[in-house]
């Protein structure tokens, strides 16, 4: 099965499509969806390294808007939206003490939550919520995650063959890994 899922990307990776379709999940990665754009964005830089730095522009670009939707979702639709994924997330009890330290602190949470596995959605919901400074907000969000995927897709420019040889021979752990790491961030964000 994982074969033929990483199969199915690469087959994703090299339609003429593969750039909307990135978009679109890093868009609604960044608000609602729990699947990161990693998916289908190292398949893409590996099916075309010489689109590396294109595939990063779009990913990340995509990534920001679908923060800000989320954070619209905290500023204008908390009620009726936020709060259901918050608490989908297990996020919502331990809210209300959360946005006390938010706002002072806000710049630094987007940033952290940008480049590693926790959720990033809770955050973009979360500066909603606490009206973070959308200027704060943006600039962090741009920084953060432009960071991890220029990252991901140069060092899949540079070792992209070695790199496709490694994941094609340890699929299984890769998943795992990425699974693992995808739980860990759920569950760093129970402990807050």
């Amino acid at each position: 099965m994982l074969r033929a899922t990483y199969d199915w990307a690469l087959r994703r990776a090299e339609s003429p499509y593969a750039l909307w379709l990135l978009a679109l999940i890093s868009f609604l990665e960044s608000s609602v969806f729990p699947i990161p754009p990693d998916i289908l964005l190292i398949p893409m830089v590996l099916a075309r390294p010489h689109r590396a730095w294109l595939i990063a522009g779009v990913c990340t670009l995509a990534s920001v808007l679908g923060g800000f939707a989320g954070y619209a979702i905290g500023l204008f639709l908390f009620d009726t939206v936020g709060q259901p994924v918050l608490a989908f997330y297990g996020y919502l009890e331990r809210f209300t003490g959360f946005q006390a330290l938010y706002n002072e602190w806000g710049a630094w949470i987007v940033a952290g939550a940008g480049v590693t596995p926790f959720p990033y959605k809770v955050i973009t919901i979360a500066s909603g919520v606490t009206a973070l400074d959308p200027w704060v907000f943006g600039i962090a969000s741009v920084l953060s995650r432009g960071v991890r995927f220029f990252l991901v897709a140069a060092l899949l420019w540079k070792w992209g063959d070695p790199m496709r040889a490694v994941i094609e021979r340890r699929l299984g752990l890769l998943v795992t890994l990425g699974f693992v790491l995808l739980v860990g961030g759920f569950a760093a964000l129970k402990l807050l």
